[in-house]
């Protein structure tokens, strides 16, 4: 049968041991039907067979995000950019232009806030409602656990602070009882979210595609999708109809501490659910926050005496919900970053058991202790990590996570080489929008454990960096395995997924700080080019 795409004359590096290297590829039906030498691919080139010369191409598998928000991300990032800014007086000319750009009466939305800016005065909404004239302002920080309110939208929300929750979410209030525009968790968030403008199903379909289109520039092929519900099934349905959706997906479906257990049995039957490049088969669980804002749980509390509650009030009805599906043969996975969290998950896990070839996996990990790290080998559970989140961290410990953490449980952050030598399967991603998307820069922080370009800046625990080989198996031979799909992708081999990430030079060879700066010139998912760089 002739090939429908074949790129010949290349650079291949396959991550098959048996053919580790290759110089052309042809993909027939979405599969990878030959890997070899030019000679080999050329008896498959028919007449409508597309055939790309790569000899500027250095080409890898499909790059693989497995830990991402594509739907809350396209549409929380529609605000003003505050990433830029690292004080309050960076701040306060960003919102200025916003309000000046969007009028008086409109709402001001910023997204990607640090903690750090707020070390002095606390986090409060009257520090910046001069910036945005007194008016309504929506400031969400860069890990989405915690945002800051103008007085005035506290204000119109009718926000009391004597608001309780299921879940541990908190309206922050002073020592007189007032809020101080500080809320924590999606809960106390989504008493101001409920009066502002919705946008509409138009808007946030082209956001998506627009978000998409990025994603496939940066040679993403898929994404480990973490904000997932059946309705997200109805929309990824539409998306591959109309044939405009361009990344796998696999879409877990988030469950919160208010469901019933017999909200969750109604949704096993979503276990076999999928499309071509789509499915379903995953459970999302939180068991805690973030260690900046004091919601990530520890065994021991953190430096401000927090960091003792989990998400889910009962963590006793957290494991049997991990029980309900994972008997139901669902994987499930749980965000934990504390290292209280990360052995509760470990412990549920260890009780509920896995269906045959599925591995539950733990998100984030930031915090292990020595006790828990060899159950992850041991269980099968993957650690699923990104190491770019410490691009918020000082080496010397003065940043909010530093400082909530302490000397002592700093040592034990990110762990991933402790992690691949004990045998664990180590998935890397971004969490975006908590972090940047583009795994140029995941790939830089797995390998250097500093930021890229910046070779006097201290490192972040250095000893845990990875090699280049384990950073790119992190996105590809691992993210399949996280899922379950280890047979299907991670690697260019036949019978596997038409889906390639070409560069410009082998991102494996590459040096770190040279690496964000690394064209991507090819994105292929299931055989069809989804990101061309014409030379």
């Amino acid at each position: 049968m002739n090939a429908d795409l074949i790129v010949a004359n290349t650079q291949i590096r396959t991550l098959d041991s048996d053919r580790p290297t290759a110089t052309a590829v042809a993909i027939t039906n979405g599969m990878i039907s030959a890997v070899g030498n030019d000679a080999d691919i050329r008896p498959l080139i028919g007449p409508k067979t597309e055939v790309i010369d790569g000899r500027e191409l250095a080409i890898v598998p499909g790059l693989t995000d497995s830990h991402f928000h594509p739907f809350w991300g396209a549409e929380a990032t529609q605000g003003v950019d505050l990433t830029r800014a690292k004080t309050l007086d960076d701040l306060r000319p960003l919102l200025r232009a916003e309000r000046q750009r969007i009028g008086p009466g409109a709402w001001v939305n910023g997204w990607g806030l640090t903690f750090e800016m707020f070390q002095e005065t606390g986090i409060r909404g009257d520090t910046f409602a001069d910036a945005v004239d007194g008016g309504l302002a929506y400031l969400a920080f860069f890990d989405g656990h915690t945002a800051v309110v103008s007085p005035a939208a506290i204000a119109i929300a009718d926000v009391t602070g004597r608001e309780t929750f299921l879940d541990f979410s908190m309206v922050v209030v002073d020592e007189d009882g007032v809020p101080t525009g500080e809320l924590r968790e999606g809960g106390a968030m989504a008493l101001v979210r409920r009066v502002m403008p919705n946008p509409t199903a138009v808007d946030k379909y082209r956001w998506y595609l627009e978000a998409m289109r990025k994603w496939n520039a940066v040679g993403l092929i898929g994404i480990h999708a973490m904000d997932g519900s059946p309705e997200t099934f109805d929309l990824l349905r539409e998306m591959e109809a109309r044939g405009e959706l361009s990344v796998r997906m696999t879409v877990p479906l988030w469950q919160h501490p208010e469901f019933s257990f017999e909200q969750m049995r109604d949704q096993l039957s979503c276990r076999d659910v999928r499309g071509e490049l789509w499915r379903g088969g995953v459970a999302k669980f939180f068991i805690d926050g973030v260690i900046e804002s004091g919601t990530g749980w520890l065994i021991e509390p953190d430096t401000k005496g927090m960091g003792t509650e989990p998400f889910w009030p009962e963590p006793a009805r957290y494991q049997e919900a991990v029980r309900i599906f994972a008997e139901a043969g669902f994987q499930c996975a749980t965000h934990a970053c504390g290292d209280m969290a990360v052995r509760c998950a470990l412990d549920a896990y260890q009780r509920a058991g896995a269906a045959e070839g599925i591995h539950h996996r733990i998100e984030h990990v930031e915090i292990l202790s020595d006790q828990d790290l060899p159950r992850f080998a041991q269980l099968g559970v993957t650690a699923s990590m990104q190491p770019l989140h410490m691009n918020a961290f000082e080496p010397d410990g003065s940043d909010e996570w530093g400082l909530r953490a302490g000397p002592e449980r700093r040592k034990q952050a990110f762990r991933t080489r402790d992690l691949l030598e004990s045998g664990a399967t180590l998935a890397l991603g971004s969490d975006w929008m908590v972090a940047s998307y583009d795994p140029r820069i995941g790939m830089a922080w797995a390998r250097s454990r500093r930021p890229a370009g910046m070779q006097g800046r201290g490192l972040i625990n250095g000893e845990q960096a990875l090699t280049g080989l384990e950073t790119l198996a992190g996105y590809t031979t691992a993210a399949a395995m996280a899922v379950s799909e280890e047979h299907l992708s991670g690697k260019i081999k036949v019978g596997y997924r038409g889906d390639l990430t070409a560069f410009a030079a082998d991102p494996v060879d590459t040096d770190p700080d040279e690496l964000i700066d690394l064209p991507v010139l090819l994105t292929v998912v299931n055989g069809r080019v989804v990101h061309r760089v014409e030379s």
